[in-house]
């Protein structure tokens, strides 16, 4: 039993690990793919070539592109705050931290305060992930949610947004920018930068998962095999070392060991050289008559 039971967890040590290289490897193929689908959505802000059907390249449709896309970002980075208007951010999903878990929803609060007389319009907002070193490049945007609430003078109103970080971003710090869009009565665009901190993507706690479980029974199976192995090898060598036969040491005959049962007991007598037989009353007598006959 204690030879099928060690064969067993032997069998069981080899699968475990190999299992859990299979489901790392899947994981990390997935997460490859994800990643390579996020590079291609980085693309689309590069440098537009446009080939023709002699398979070269048009320079002045290129140059037009890109001065397109610069004059778009320069008209975006012209967007100020407005001076009649204040903002202020409260994340209530998770709360007091900035520490976002990836794959979950994350829920925040936007205050718009109006301290001007004009009345402003509410228009967008909208959150993205970019580079910690440089803001200006953008990893992912998340889609804008739009309000279209109007906000009179001295009043106040409250919007909420929420986006759910990729799970491949987890374990990795990433800069994150909340952009608010709106403008007043006088059709005067602004546009407030609510939230533009760094912020950490972590992997939620959800208690045991898959990887934790096999590893847990990855280390109970060897902790019962050592011990299986120490008590065979226990008992291996109290076997060797403690049962060895005692060496016989002859002791010769003894007189407790012989019987006498079956030898008459005159011969006993007569041949027993330190005892004399009994004499009776009436011999003692006789050879005392004898004794003094003759003297």
């Amino acid at each position: 039993m204690k030879s099928f039971l060690g064969k067993f967890l032997f069998l069981l040590l080899l699968v475990l690990p190999t299992t859990l290289m299979i489901f790392e490897t899947g994981k990390s193929i997935a997460l490859a793919a994800e990643d390579g689908g996020g590079d291609a959505m980085e693309g689309e802000d590069e440098d537009v070539n446009v080939e023709t059907e002699d398979g070269g390249e048009e320079p002045e449709a290129a140059v037009t592109e890109t001065e397109k896309g610069e004059e778009e970002e320069e008209e975006t980075l012209q967007l100020k705050p407005s001076e009649d208007a204040d903002v202020i951010t409260l994340f209530t999903k998770p709360t007091g931290t900035t520490d976002l878990p990836a794959g979950k929803l994350v829920r925040f609060l936007v205050g718009f305060t109006n301290k001007g007389d004009k009345k402003f319009t509410l228009e967008s907002l909208g959150a993205s992930f970019r580079y910690p070193q440089d803001y200006n490049f953008f990893i992912q945007n998340f889609t804008a949610a739009t309000f279209n609430m109007e906000v009179e003078a001295k009043r106040q109103a409250t919007v909420e947004y929420a986006f759910s970080p990729p799970e491949s971003f987890a374990a990795r710090p990433f800069g994150l920018t909340i952009l608010l869009d709106y403008k007043d009565e006088d059709g005067n665009a602004f546009q407030n930068a609510v939230f533009n901190e760094t912020v950490n993507i972590i992997e939620p706690d959800e208690g045991l998962d898959g990887e934790t479980f096999f590893l847990y029974v990855f280390l109970a199976a060897l902790a019962v095999l050592l011990l299986v192995g120490a008590q065979q090898f226990l008992g291996t060598f109290s076997r060797k070392h403690l049962s060895k036969p005692k060496p016989k040491v002859e002791m010769g005959t003894q007189n407790s060991d012989i019987d006498y049962d079956w030898i008459p007991k005159e011969a006993l007598q007569k041949n027993s050289p330190g005892r004399s037989p009994k004499q009776s009353p009436r011999q003692r007598r006789s050879k005392r008559a004898t004794s003094s006959g003759e003297e």
